[in-house]
């Protein structure tokens, strides 16, 4: 079975990334006293040591302005010259309206763009590249800001160590724009609902799995995770999906520079490297730092451990998205030298 629908794009390239984590620190400490010995058997399997969480009241929009007011002034865009907004999270400000109109205004951008929510988790930043990516080729937009984030935080029950422990906050911007010197962009997408109840919010939208026997007695608005599933998936999938990826590019496996993948935990990362034959050196890790930032984590990489080597020199790099919904998506692109790459506090 193939991984999903194959898309070759000319005429985009990335210009600068920054990402917003907040200034609150949470160590494993914070958890010894609710889940004793348990806190060290999640932190083996998943790496995680520390991890950004937001205050209350502080939401997903405001990590990603924050990111986006810092790449304007890097970049020194002249905000009249975006011509589209695409926010990519799943825990936006409101139901309604969407969280891009409310980006639009609050970043001081024109009246009249092209703004849009997506609901995507974990292959959220994939998508966002390839949406941008289309609505240049189209003609649509020569240039688009990115907003892509998730406060995972806030849905976490407390009691659940596997999910407690493992997420953090981020939200990210990244700038893309038109040009006509960046070799094409290879994309894979992906989606398999069929696995949506294992990764799921239950309770708190307009259809309510109440009545389903699993989630009766679950919290309200509380983040529910069937590891065993969430990694059978990813271990079936993802493998196949680097592969494809890469065959699709038409570059050679050793020609790339990097292997950026969703840092869904430590182990699974170091086991899909592994089993792609990825060489470690080239697949950069951060999850120990941040924990799983949902839709972040692709940028947060690229502000992070792979930062001076973007802005360096241009690097052809493959990025691998996979998670809820089930839905999956992988890139091979040319990225650099970016005039910005770096991560800032709230």
């Amino acid at each position: 079975m193939k991984s999903g629908t194959v898309a070759h794009i000319h005429g985009s390239r990335i210009a600068g990334v920054v990402s917003c984590v907040p200034p609150r620190v949470i160590d494993n400490d914070y958890f010894t006293e609710r889940f004793g010995d348990k806190v060290a058997d999640v932190v083996k399997m998943t790496g995680v040591k520390s991890r950004h969480w937001v205050e209350n009241g502080v939401t997903t929009s405001d990590l990603c302005a924050r990111a986006a007011e810092t790449l304007f002034e890097r970049l020194q865009w002249d905000r009249s010259s975006v011509d589209a907004l695409i926010f990519v999270s799943q825990t936006p400000d409101y139901r309604l309206p969407a969280t891009a109109c409310l980006l639009q205004d609050r970043l001081g951008l024109r009246p009249g763009i092209i703004g849009i929510d997506v609901s995507l988790g974990c292959s959220g930043y994939i998508h966002a590249l390839w949406l941008a990516s289309m609505m240049i080729g189209t003609g649509a937009a020569k240039r688009i800001l990115l907003a892509v984030g998730d406060t995972s935080s806030i849905m976490n029950d407390p009691n659940d160590r596997s999910t407690a422990l493992l997420f953090g906050d981020a939200g990210t911007a990244t700038a893309v724009e038109a040009s006509e010197e960046t070799a094409d962009a290879t994309f894979i997408l992906g989606t398999d609902g069929s696995g949506g109840e294992s990764l799921i919010v239950p309770k708190g939208g307009f259809r309510s799995c109440a009545g389903h026997p699993k989630f009766a007695d679950f919290p309200s608005d509380i983040l529910y995770m069937d590891g065993g599933e969430v990694f059978n998936f990813t271990l079936k999938a993802v493998p196949t999906l680097i592969t494809e990826t890469i065959m699709a590019s038409g570059i050679a496996p050793e020609d790339y520079d990097l292997f950026l993948l969703h840092q869904a935990n430590t182990f699974m990362i170091k086991h899909l490297a592994k089993k792609a034959k990825l060489p470690a050196e080239k697949v950069p890790i951060n999850i120990d730092r941040f924990g799983n930032t949902s839709s972040a984590t692709l940028p947060l990489l690229m502000t992070d451990l792979a930062a001076d080597t973007l802005k360096e020199r241009r690097c052809r790099i493959g990025l691998f998205g996979f998670g809820v919904g089930w839905s999956w998506g992988g890139a091979s692109m040319d990225v650099g030298p970016l005039q910005c790459a770096e991560t800032v506090t709230l």
